[in-house]
């Protein structure tokens, strides 16, 4: 089972990377946050989760040992699946999910797309005793960039949206209303996006 990687970044998006690994590619998913604290280029280390199923064997990768923790928790959760958790992560920082579960906070909790009224409730009834026992601290480097033509960036961010779970159309007009410029980064769009959705 992999732990733990560490290479050369070899490709990035909001959907995957992949590091290479003395000339093997590995394929990772990864979080928001995790993808927000990446370099452009040069050398990552994270912390990985082999999940194996009977077709497939996947890879998803993390900035911090907490994120690593609460993805694995989140995944033992009847009903939650890798994707699932992925985007809980995507959407609230792992300090603020520990401090939502521990306190029961369903309204924080069902602000986050794929996640309704039941689903915080069952999070919270399975997982609110060990999230409390949390005491977690984490420092992700936000500073990395992805600068692009305006168009580039746009097709990048819809695409990171709609795999997030947003519809489409309600994606296009949250980018739309940014009013994108050349050089733009990536990881500044799709925050500001976030921000327009979860009004």
């Amino acid at each position: 089972m992999i732990a733990m990687l560490t290479g050369e970044l070899a490709y990035r998006s909001p959907e995957q990377i992949i590091v290479d690994v003395s000339g093997v590619g590995y394929r990772l998913q990864v979080p928001l946050s995790t993808f927000y604290a990446l370099p452009e280029k040069g050398q990552v280390k994270l912390q990985i989760h082999t999940h194996v199923k009977e077709d497939a064997i996947q890879l998803f990768g993390f900035s911090s040992s907490a994120e690593k923790e609460l993805f694995i928790l989140l995944i033992s959760v009847s009903g939650v699946g890798p994707k699932l958790a992925i985007t809980i992560l995507s959407h609230i920082p792992v300090e603020d999910l520990a401090l939502a579960l521990s306190q029961g906070d369903i309204p924080r909790l069902t602000s986050i797309p794929g996640i309704g009224k039941k689903s915080a409730e069952r999070l919270v009834l399975e997982l609110q005793d060990k999230a409390t026992k949390y005491a977690i601290s984490t420092s992700l480097d936000l500073t990395g960039s992805s600068a692009g033509t305006g168009a580039d960036v746009h097709q990048d961010a819809l695409s990171a949206l709609v795999n997030l779970g947003y519809k489409e159309i309600l994606a296009k007009r949250a980018l739309q209303s940014l009013k994108l410029t050349p050089g733009t980064a990536l990881e500044d769009t799709l925050k500001a996006a976030l921000q327009i959705l979860l009004k």
